[in-house]
């Protein structure tokens, strides 16, 4: 039985038309919907050029414990008349792991002097990093300055956080650093990644080894590109301290967090900090390749494939042969 070439371009069309329709029926699904909730605090400083404000933040009912936090604005304007001292309210926007302000007003304005700065430490650029210790996921003591001479891409999390857009969005923006830096091996020798968990209790080498080979992999010597490590509860006090970040124990093992990342330099000082998740891989790839002096900025590798790709392969899978530049030949 021989079929014609026409006849069989007409089902390639076919077929490809169904499958740009659900290629297309894909990528029109609606976005995750904006959730709102209603902040009340205290402005501790204002950074016009960034579009941000720093708030000493009361409970966030459904979201948050109080915690100082950086939050970001999308319309300047947002942020016109505010100074240090301010009582304010807002409305909470969060969506696809992002959240911003908006409907800034302030409910009364400060007759005070402002919030001490000093109770929030914000890591500057060229600031020295102490040389904090940790144990690592082999049960080995670390110090931050074995790193120098290398930059050093530094969050914390804890294991067993259950809210998607804390830990598990910053670990899957570091895999994707992973990734990225894999692709030049020479670079990734002047970079090294370390995630350290404040819940030192639990987290043990073993907890750390395991949840470290479910972000970073099997493969064989990846702990020496990427750790992951523990501070101690009586050091974690001063660490937080320095890297801004907010740790507030709550019941049912639950840990009220802020989030921290910080690129630091060859020279062990601080080259970019990062407040909250306003960042992704591409940025701390872009300040590494900076930092380092290697070049950079490195690809961000992500693993996630067309909607339309596993479709292609259904479809490619029901014919018995083809030629992708003259249709279908059957005989």
């Amino acid at each position: 039985m021989i079929i014609r070439r026409r006849s069989c371009r007409f089902s390639w069309t076919l077929i490809l038309s169904i499958v740009a329709l659900l290629a297309l029926l894909t990528a029109c699904k609606s976005k995750p919907a904006v959730k709102s909730y209603k902040l009340t605090g205290k402005i501790v400083s204002v950074d016009k050029n960034a579009l941000t404000a720093l708030i000493d933040t009361d409970e966030i009912k459904d979201f948050m414990e109080p915690m100082t936090m950086s939050y970001k604005v999308k319309d300047a304007k947002e942020l016109n008349g505010l100074t240090p001292g301010d009582s304010i309210s807002a409305d909470l926007r969060e969506q696809n792991d992002d959240y911003w302000l908006e409907n800034i007003k302030v409910t009364a304005k400060s007759t005070g002097p402002p919030p001490a700065k000093s109770e929030f430490h914000m890591p500057s650029p060229g600031e020295v990093v102490p040389d904090f210790k940790l144990v690592n996921q082999s049960n080995k003591q670390i110090s931050l300055s074995q790193y120098h001479g290398k930059t050093l891409i530094l969050t914390f999390i804890y294991t067993r956080c259950p809210f998607p857009d804390f830990c598990p969005r910053v670990m899957k923006q570091f895999a994707e650093v992973y990734r990225g830096l894999s692709t030049q091996p020479a670079t990734l020798a002047k970079v090294h990644l370390l995630s350290v968990s404040f819940d030192a209790k639990y987290d043990t080498p073993k907890v750390l080894a395991d949840y470290g080979h479910r972000w970073a992999g099997n493969q064989a010597g990846v702990f020496d590109r990427w750790e992951f490590a523990a501070v101690s509860a009586a050091d974690l006090p001063v660490m937080s301290k320095f890297f801004g970040l907010t740790v507030v124990p709550e019941k049912d093992d639950i840990i009220t967090h802020s989030l921290s990342t910080a690129v630091i330099g060859p020279d062990g000082k601080i080259f970019r900090w990062y407040h909250g998740s306003d960042w992704q891989a591409s940025d701390l790839l872009k300040d590494a390749g900076t930092a380092a002096g290697a070049g950079g900025p490195w690809p961000v590798i992500n693993s996630r494939r067309s909607a339309a790709a596993p479709m292609l392969t259904r479809f490619y899978n029901l014919l018995p042969s083809f030629d992708r530049t003259g249709g279908l030949d059957m005989v």
